[in-house]
């Protein structure tokens, strides 16, 4: 074979080569990683970018509880994250024991509604020592640094429920039964009433016949303690319930005595019973709070901490020791005149769900 022959057939095989090489090359780069916008992610980069997050709900007694959870899990999902769910059902161990579940599984971010204010810092405190973080959702975790807390306004809620009450019974009798001193919640809105009603106390215009706090928002609580009042012939003009959960039982009570749409009653969440009372008449208020709105944005901040990205939340508030970003919501005070434009309107409630009775 002459020398020109061979160098041609020297260069066919290199070049044959260079061309298998650079095939195979290819072939792994689409394996490994997909391309998007020119850059090429390998399996590191998209681990990077899945995002689990571990949701640790202290009760799902309360209706409101159970749509939380619901729209959480379906806008992580939305958002390309991975989301595994606990409800501790009003016990502080069972949901130190869900969070040391949840950690075991290697989420990026916890969020927890804490079941015990205080209690639950230990929850945090394990979270932490992972590396993982936190967000403190509509109920506050006191002394822990939590990486952000979201809620609604609750010092609003306590204000527009006594402003309600005062623009109904502008002097009378005040009977207020508020859920567990376990819910950093209830003492915002305490702050709240108390900041509107003082001035009343003071000049003698409204008295305060009793001011409770339920164990675990248990509605036969409420039930037992108005009762035992009108039992007593207690005059109640109006009633500060810290729930609809709460209100139901009281106005049971009420209607045991026929008091039922005569004493003014104020509650918060928006159950669907509450919403329902509302138009009938035995409840007149009740502060909404749009979840769906709460839930959207904590999903959001969500997937921006498990991907390290910044919140960028100026707001600040004190958990005892640390302040800590706080992103606040609205509420909204509902009645028989607005109800239709916010909570059948957003679709929290049907209106032939609301109206089922007068139907």
């Amino acid at each position: 074979m002459k020398s020109k022959e061979i160098l041609k057939l020297l260069t066919v095989v290199i070049l044959l080569i260079v061309l298998v090489g650079m095939i195979t090359r290819t072939v792994k780069i689409f394996n490994e990683g997909y391309i998007t916008g020119g850059a090429v992610e390998g399996p590191e980069e998209r681990e990077r970018q899945h995002v689990r997050i571990g949701f640790a709900l202290g009760t799902l007694k309360e209706e409101r509880w159970i749509k939380d959870r619901d729209i959480v899990m379906a806008k992580i999902k939305e958002y390309g994250g991975e989301i595994i769910v606990q409800n501790a059902n009003n016990d502080d161990q069972d949901q130190l024991k869900q969070v040391k579940y949840l950690l075991d599984q290697d989420i990026d971010v916890l969020i927890i509604v804490p079941n015990d204010l205080e209690k639950a810092s230990l929850a945090v405190e394990q979270a932490k020592r992972q590396g993982v973080k936190v967000i403190s959702y509509d109920r506050l975790v006191l002394n822990s640094n939590v990486d952000l807390y979201i809620s609604f306004d609750n010092v609003s809620v306590g204000e527009k429920m006594a402003n309600y009450i005062l623009n109904q019974v502008p002097r009378g009798n005040i009977l207020i039964i508020n859920g567990p001193p376990t819910d950093h919640n209830t003492k915002l809105i305490k702050e709240g009433y108390d900041r509107i009603l003082s001035d009343k106390i003071e000049k003698g215009e409204i008295k305060i016949i009793a001011e409770e706090w339920a164990p675990n928002w248990m509605k036969e609580y409420a039930f037992n303690m108005t009762d035992m009042l009108l039992q007593d012939q207690v005059q109640i003009d109006g009633i500060i319930a810290g729930n609809d959960g709460l209100a139901d039982g009281m106005i049971a009570a009420l209607s045991e005595h026929r008091l039922a749409g005569e004493v003014v009653v104020v509650g918060q969440d928006a159950d669907l019973v509450a919403c329902q009372r509302i138009v009938e008449g035995s409840q007149l208020m009740t502060v909404y709070k749009p979840i769906e709105k709460l839930a959207e944005v904590t999903a959001q901040m969500a997937m921006k901490l498990g991907r390290g990205e910044s919140l960028e939340i100026e707001n600040r508030i004190s958990d005892g020791n640390y302040q800590i970003p706080y992103y606040v919501l609205d509420p909204i005070a509902v009645d028989k005149t607005n109800i239709d434009d916010t909570i059948i309107k957003d679709g929290f409630h049907r209106a032939d769900e609301v109206y089922r009775s007068l139907n």
